[in-house]
């Protein structure tokens, strides 16, 4: 069992940055792969970012390609998401996930989640 708690969410003008932070609790986080998902209202949760245990591998979407980079501290039990050049578009909750069975591919189940953070671009 993991729990994960979002944070660093908030309002950005477009072209701004922030960076979300997915504090896990429980010794197993580091042999997780960990992802950021994302709902934009009236839309389906999309897939991000995701990183292996051990942070060798990332997967990102198209829409976020060269923008956003995902990253991990296993000794904090941290995951990360920088996110770079923001868009109105990029306006979403933001969710926080842990794959205990593979490598984060975007494909995978995800086992746990998050609550959620709050991320507004505004134009």
């Amino acid at each position: 069992q993991v729990q994960l708690v979002e944070s660093g969410g908030g309002l950005v003008q477009a072209g701004g940055s922030l960076r979300l932070s997915c504090a896990a609790s429980g010794r197993a986080f580091s042999s997780y792969a960990m992802g950021w998902f994302r709902q934009a209202p009236g839309k389906e949760r999309g897939f991000v970012a995701a990183i292996s245990w051990s942070g060798s591998s990332t997967y990102y979407a198209d829409s976020v390609k060269g923008r956003f980079t995902i990253s991990r501290d296993n000794g904090k039990n941290t995951v990360y998401l920088q996110m770079n050049s923001l868009k109105p578009e990029d306006t979403a909750v933001y969710y926080c996930a842990a794959d205990p069975w593979g490598d984060g591919s975007p494909g995978n189940k995800y086992g746990y989640w998050g609550q959620g953070t709050q991320v507004t671009v505004s134009s």
